[in-house]
């Protein structure tokens, strides 16, 4: 058990050649583009997300008590349950209880403004989360469900996603150590529970500005910067300043390294390690990658190494224009550095391809692009966003927006609430939280989906709305495609509802939104992030979660970033102390690689000549989103292809995407 929460010339904007031609803002459209105009209500104060006990902070532990009560029930009930799929449907309640109280509590923990309710938050994600982890090692619950796996007259009875969603949970129970002894079952579960707090310190410490004496930095930058009396906050890497002194001092200062976040990750990295080898695996990386598209450790590392040596030549070429732009624009100090090269990379493009964003943003106010994606929806699969008005205490800042999904003709298909402007103390990260998973009620009703979206977008003005980088509609439409995989599912079970699947397929219908949102032809001549960064990244990644070794994590990363980044390590930087994915994607980063190739192969045979065909939609539905994690995501992949990818056609794709002369030899051997 688990609980999960949290994507030419001829331009192909599908969804951007839609809200051109819109005159007047329609109702979802209107509601992003201006502030919003609460309802008072004066009688009533409903809970968070409209949970009624969610009103004070207090309700965390009246729902919290209510959930481990029924899921005490439910154990029992599991346990006296003759093997059949009513025993799967009693761990998926079980699942559910849990889920529903864990997610919540984890997004609130992160996005809520007030720090009491994060608080509170956090402390029901600890005790919901001890809670599973028992439950993973409670060998009578684990027996009720391998009487059923073993029962292999009633298995074949069972039809193909409840004999998967058994199987999943049997998956659980054993890479929690069900197969242990009692003691070390019980050390397995005091290492997961060490492990929850290690994450919570290691991500609040990533999201931590550093701070500097103001008089150590020129007077003429430190508006660049937060203000605290004398000092100055410097709270990310300020990437794409024109300023080569912004950038520089911004990468030195906040990648600084703090010894006590450092001591923190060498705990949590030991503290994984150490529960791997307990439960019976090489590596903590062997554990993570069980039940995903890579399989295994060696194979990530293949995948890794195949795309590097292709991107080899490209590489050279890009840094060199890099460089040769770097010369042009300070030649007093042309060394590329790596603060330079997310801004110098945005330079080239607009100079290459007069794609300067003061050209169209006025086209890309934030309400255009959510009737864009309106009408995008409507098109592919004949859904409709609607703006609803959140009752009084359902959302946990003003500027939040609900929206209903709504199918033409399933009518409410879940809703979705969407945290987009920046504002104190929330983290400035773009991401998707499943806060409640769909599934079979009992009554025969479906359990609608929830989720929250959260982005950082500057707030619209009094008479101006929001208006977009091309990167932050990027953004968007990436984690709108995650909230779609979750609306779209219509799984029996909500332990394998929407993005609750393997890792590297979860992050392929976000990436496929991306190629709707982008002239992907145009923008990958030069460049992408994950020519030289994801792979990097990703390979670290491995590296930190694969045998230990005898150095420290900065001599890895130094040793890695030569390696697959070209670019030195600057001394006395720790950039690896700001890599919050290792919490949540601790093993699997590479899935941004492998789910962007799938997505590629997904975009270029089905939607590119016809992006805006219902027909693809449908079936797109039909053989990917609908199944969440309740099918192999390797044979959604091959259903939706109509072949067996390898390891090699993905590699393929992802260099096509940035190469064109590359793609054209592609297309010629397969002609």
């Amino acid at each position: 058990m688990r609980v999960c929460n949290i994507l030419p010339a001829n331009r192909c904007w599908a969804a951007v050649r839609l809200w051109r031609k819109v005159t007047t803002w329609s109702a979802v459209g209107a509601a992003f583009n201006s502030n919003p105009v609460r309802r008072l209500d004066l009688l009533q104060r409903h809970g968070l997300f409209g949970v009624p006990e969610l009103s004070s902070t207090e309700g965390f532990e009246r729902v919290q008590r209510r959930a481990l009560l029924e899921a005490e029930q439910l154990v029992a009930k599991a346990c006296r349950t003759a093997p059949g799929a009513s025993t799967v449907e009693v761990f998926d309640k079980l699942s559910d209880t849990l889920c529903r109280v864990a997610d919540l509590a984890d997004f609130i923990k992160v996005a809520h403004p007030d720090p009491e309710y994060r608080e509170a938050g956090e402390k029901t994600c600890i005790k919901i989360g001890t809670a599973v982890e028992k439950l993973n090692t409670n060998v009578e619950l684990c027996r009720s469900l391998k009487n059923l796996l073993d029962n292999q007259e009633v298995m074949d009875q069972l039809d193909p996603e409840t004999r998967r969603v058994a199987e999943l949970f049997m998956f659980d129970f054993e890479i929690s150590g069900i197969h242990l002894d009692e003691e070390q079952r019980k050390e397995a579960v005091d290492l997961n529970v060490k492990l929850l707090d290690l994450n919570n310190q290691f991500l609040m410490g990533c999201h931590m500005p550093n701070r500097i004496d103001g008089r150590a930095l020129p007077t003429h930058i430190h508006h660049h910067f937060t203000s605290e009396g004398n000092y100055l906050q410097i709270g990310g890497l300020h990437a794409d300043s024109p300023d080569d002194v912004v950038r520089e001092v911004a990468y030195r200062i906040f990648l600084y390294p703090n010894r006590d976040l450092m001591d923190i990750l060498d705990q949590l990295l030991s503290c994984r390690n150490k529960l791997a080898r307990l439960v019976g695996y090489e590596s903590y990386a062997h554990r993570a990658l069980r039940g995903t598209m890579a399989k295994n450790p060696d194979n990530v590392m293949n995948f890794l190494q195949l795309l590097t040596d292709k991107l080899k030549d490209r590489t050279e070429k890009d840094f060199k224009m890099m460089k040769d732009m770097k010369c042009k624009l300070n030649p007093r100090n042309p060394d590329l550095m790596p603060w330079d090269h997310s801004y110098l990379s945005g330079v080239i493009r607009a100079e290459r391809f007069n794609i300067e964003p003061s050209l169209y943003s006025p086209y890309f106010s934030l309400g255009s692009c959510m009737d864009g994606l309106n009408a995008l929806f409507t098109q592919l699969y004949g859904v409709s966003l609607l703006a609803e008005q959140p009752s009084a205490g359902e959302v946990w800042s003003e500027d939040v927006r609900k929206l209903a999904v709504v199918h033409e003709t399933e009518g409410l298909l879940g809703y979705i609430y969407c945290d987009f402007f920046i504002r104190p103390d929330k983290p400035h990260q773009d991401c998707h939280f499943t806060v409640r998973g769909g599934r079979m009620q009992d009554d025969g009703r479906y359990q609608l989906p929830v989720v929250a979206l959260m982005l950082s977008l500057p707030r619209p003005g009094r008479d101006a709305p929001t208006l977009l980088t091309p990167a932050m509609m990027e953004n968007l439409f990436h984690e709108m495609g995650h909230a779609m995989h979750s609306m779209l599912g219509r799984t029996r079970y909500q332990h394998v509802t929407g993005t609750r699947c393997a890792t590297d397929f979860a992050e392929v219908p976000s990436i496929l939104m991306e190629y709707f949102a982008t002239d992907y032809r145009v923008i990958s001549q030069f460049a992408r992030d994950y020519q030289t960064g994801q792979v990097f990244y990703a390979a670290l990644d491995q590296a930190y979660h694969g045998k230990p070794q005898s150095r420290s994590t900065t001599d890895i990363l130094i040793d890695l970033q030569q390696k697959y980044y070209g670019l030195p390590c600057v001394p006395n930087t720790a950039w690896h102390l700001r890599f919050s994915h290792l919490v949540g994607y601790g093993a699997k980063y590479y899935s941004y690689l492998m789910s962007r190739a799938v997505a590629s192969m997904v975009w270029r045979q089905c939607f590119q000549k016809d992006p805006l065909n219902r027909d693809t939609g449908e079936r797109y539905r039909r053989e990917m989103l609908a199944h969440g994690g309740g099918r192999e995501p390797m044979q959604m992949v091959e259903d939706m292809l109509q072949k067996k990818p390898s390891m090699e056609d993905f590699v393929d794709a992802l260099v096509s995407e940035m190469d064109p002369d590359f793609e054209s030899i592609i297309m010629d051997s397969e002609n």
